[in-house]
């Protein structure tokens, strides 16, 4: 693989630039750069900016509203938005239930849902995680039975991301629990107003809500939301985990926030010199930085062979695994170079509004709550213990 851009990809890499500093609000950039807190209205402003452009759903068919980019090309938007500031795309909707309909649904889920994602109508969820099944997912309960044109669903799920204002939530469901594990799995669409579903929030160590509980209360779903076959929902979670875990690789935004390490290590100062002068700290941010390179190497080649037809679960896995390990290393840094600033954010600070006294500077404002969310990065995804075993078995024979 060329490892240099061609000049019609510098080409549209200066395009992706000008696209983004005209239409990038200044004010939405410096709350992703500060990490504060975006509303719903944020995101959705800025999916319906990139969907204007054409450039939302850039991993779909082009006649279905894709943008027909290479993989090379999708690496340089992403790594671009990361150096911008622009909010990242939720994945729910474009990265994991799309492809998903496009792959396994009929065509008229294709003629309802697809256009719904495409222009915002539809905030989706994500239904896979339930207490006591995370990383073994196939040992869902979450149980859906059939009654005529119908199934009932009842059931929990935990650590669903922004399900307050979801609109619909595509679930794995238990349909035949006599079945081997993946066997009795199957995959619906379901409507958040559905009578019988209850969203309970999860304030997490940083503050935030941004995870729920959903449950599921004798709701009934149409038989129509079934995506695939009955029982056979796994092969579709397979094939959404796939997409998943390369994205959590996240190489453009640990690149921005390298950048932003050695700002912050140029400005503090140790008897007088920057922290960034340490040849200690210069070799560990070198560490990171080599195997960043790496990763963004195997993430292109893994792409790559995925776009000409080719397998990329286990090889996805290692993408989120080495991935996590190193954004989670990257913000250990940044605590570590901002010393006694690296306290607790204040409430307050995390809103854009906040005209009061800081406590902290604007770098370190919201840096300690960086380093809880980095935290769960090697779990969510499937745990990076899981992934290793994956890679073990398809791998490595082992």
């Amino acid at each position: 693989m060329d490892i240099h851009f061609t000049p019609d990809e510098l080409a549209f890499r200066e395009e992706v630039r000008s696209f983004l500093r005209e239409k990038l609000p200044a004010s939405l950039a410096a709350k992703v750069k500060l990490g504060k807190r975006q509303s719903k209205a944020d995101i959705c402003g800025w999916m319906s900016t990139l969907n204007a452009r054409g450039w939302y759903a850039n991993g779909w068919p082009v006649e279905l509203g894709g943008t027909g980019w290479s993989v090379i090309q999708k690496h340089i938007f992403d790594e671009e938005c990361a150096q911008f500031g622009a909010p990242r795309v939720l994945p729910f909707g474009v990265v994991m239930v799309g492809p998903v309909i496009i792959k396994f649904g009929t065509p008229e889920q294709k003629a309802h849902y697809l256009p719904r994602i495409l222009d915002g109508t539809d905030w989706w969820a994500q239904g896979y995680s339930e207490p006591g099944s995370g990383s073994d997912l196939a040992s869902l309960k979450t149980r859906a039975v059939r009654d005529g044109d119908h199934y009932v669903v009842n059931g929990q799920k935990t650590w669903t991301t922004l399900a307050q204002h979801a609109d619909w939530i595509f679930c794995l469901v238990r349909t035949d629990p006599e079945a081997k594990a993946q066997r009795g799995i199957s995959f619906l669409l379901i409507d958040m107003n559905t009578p019988g579903i209850t969203v309970r929030p999860i304030v997490t160590l940083d503050g935030e809500h941004e995870v729920n509980e959903v449950f599921f209360d004798n709701v009934r779903v149409p038989v129509a939301n079934l995506v695939g076959e009955e029982n056979q929902g796994w092969t579709c979670a397979k094939y959404l985990l796939t997409h998943e875990r390369t994205g959590l690789a996240g190489v453009g935004f640990s690149k921005a926030l390298i950048a932003q390490l050695k700002a912050i290590a140029q400005e503090q100062l140790c008897d007088g010199k920057p922290l960034l002068d340490n040849p200690l700290l210069r070799a560990q941010i070198a560490e990171v930085e080599i195997q960043l390179k790496a990763t963004e190497m195997s993430n292109l080649r893994i792409l790559a062979a995925s776009q000409e037809g080719g397998e990329t679960g286990a090889q996805s896995s290692l993408l989120k695994v080495k991935g996590t390990e190193i954004r989670q290393a990257i913000t250990h840094l940044l605590r570590k170079v901002i010393g006694p600033y690296a306290l607790p954010f204040l409430e307050e600070e995390l809103e854009q509004s906040y005209a009061g006294e800081l406590l902290h500077t604007d770098y370190s404002a919201t840096l300690a709550s960086q380093y809880f969310i980095m935290r769960k990065l090697s779990i969510y995804g499937g745990s990076n213990e899981i992934q290793k075993n994956i890679v073990s078995k398809m791998i490595l024979e082992l």
